[in-house]
């Protein structure tokens, strides 16, 4: 199976269900943004911290596989020149539409975030929400993101906490989640009756990925961290019990 193609035209089927992270913000979301009044999230529900913000009047921003319309407008209207890749056509189109509508500049791409089409030191700050779990191999979507960064720039990071693919997604009929797959997995090896349904109806693929991969990564790719949050994502069962999801800060030096 191509992953990256596969999960392409999965996320373009996402589109076409409304799932919510492909649903763009309101043209009243873009004016608060205007008027300064803006927040944007790395992880499902726990807002990025203003601080963790570089001033972003002129400020080139590349929204890293961050298409749907979201984040990328918020950031353009509140001064950022925008840049968003995706791998998905359709998510990328969310973004264009808002940007007509609401008249902003946002520059659309479509591409791999492991292999990034843009020259080195391009951008201020890299915005990479929760995305990096489609993607087989993590490092080397830290390692281009390093690369088109420039230096004193920032990276701000989503992504999943591994232990969450130990777990089936659903609970047993007892109520309580089993411990049940050894870890690194993904959708493909946890389970052959869910990676058949994966295929059949065309869902995307995600894989684990470790801390080491996730943090030291990060730092073997040459940045410093400065900065981690967790996010609890209360409206998913799992998150009563650890935080699902992580965020973090990172420095180009």
């Amino acid at each position: 199976m191509n992953i990256r193609d596969h999960n392409r035209h999965a996320w373009d089927r996402q589109v076409a269900k409304g799932n919510r992270w492909t649903v763009p913000v309101s043209s009243a979301t873009v004016a608060a943004a205007r008027r300064g009044e803006w927040e944007v999230v790395l992880t499902p529900s726990r807002p990025v911290p203003r601080a963790w913000f570089p001033p972003l009047a002129a400020l080139d921003v590349l929204g890293l596989a961050s298409g749907g319309g979201q984040q990328g407008p918020v950031l353009a209207a509140a001064g950022a020149h925008v840049t968003v890749l995706d791998n998905s056509p359709r998510q990328l189109a969310q973004d264009r539409m808002v940007a007509k509508r609401d008249g902003l500049t946002i520059r659309t791409v479509q591409g791999d975030m492991a292999v990034l089409p843009f020259a080195d030191a391009t951008f201020d700050l890299i915005f990479h929400p929760c995305s990096n779990s489609f993607v087989p191999d993590v490092m080397p979507v830290w390692r281009e993101a390093y690369r088109v960064l420039r230096r004193g720039g920032v990276m701000l990071a989503g992504f999943m906490n591994p232990i969450v693919y130990a777990f089936d997604d659903a609970p047993a009929p007892s109520g309580e989640f089993v411990l049940r797959h050894r870890l690194p997995c993904s959708d493909l090896t946890r389970d052959e009756a869910e990676r058949k349904r994966l295929i059949e109806q065309g869902e995307p693929v995600s894989f684990s990925h470790s801390l080491e991969g996730q943090l030291g990564g990060q730092l073997e790719a040459g940045f410093q961290l400065a900065g981690l949050f967790e996010d609890a994502w209360a409206e998913e069962p799992l998150g009563a019990f650890f935080p699902l999801c992580l965020a973090t800060r990172a420095v180009k030096p």
